[in-house]
């Protein structure tokens, strides 16, 4: 099992700057990935921003060249560099992992850092 423990949420005004913390402990030396998500009220949970032990980033459209997701070669922990953030990124952030114990691919959460962003 992995946990994962999130930090660094809260409120910011419209074109500031927000970084996000997540700190993996358990059994960390099974996880390839590590990212986030994250969901505003009434929508579905979506993608952010995921990076690989080896370094390889994905990022959603809506973030790319205003987030920065960092965290290669540690399977201690991930962060996410927010900036010019905009009303439209409001919502609870999540950390995830992923990672494979055996045969069996493992998913894994965090509880959520809420992210307000002021007009």
């Amino acid at each position: 099992q992995v946990h994962l423990l999130e930090s660094g949420g809260g409120l910011v005004q419209a074109g500031g700057s927000l970084r996000l913390s997540c700190a993996a402990s358990g059994s960390i030396w099974s996880i390839n990935t590590m990212g986030w998500y994250r969901q505003a009220p009434g929508k579905q949970r979506e993608l952010v921003a995921t990076i690989t032990y080896g370094g390889s980033t994905n990022y959603a459209d809506s973030v790319k060249d205003r987030f920065i997701i960092s965290g290669e070669n540690s399977k201690n922990g991930v962060w996410l560099r927010m900036n010019s953030l905009k009303p439209e990124d409001a919502a609870v952030y999540y950390c995830y992992a992923d990672g494979v114990i055996g045969t069996q691919k493992m998913y894994y959460w965090g509880q959520g850092t809420q992210v307000t962003v002021s007009s």
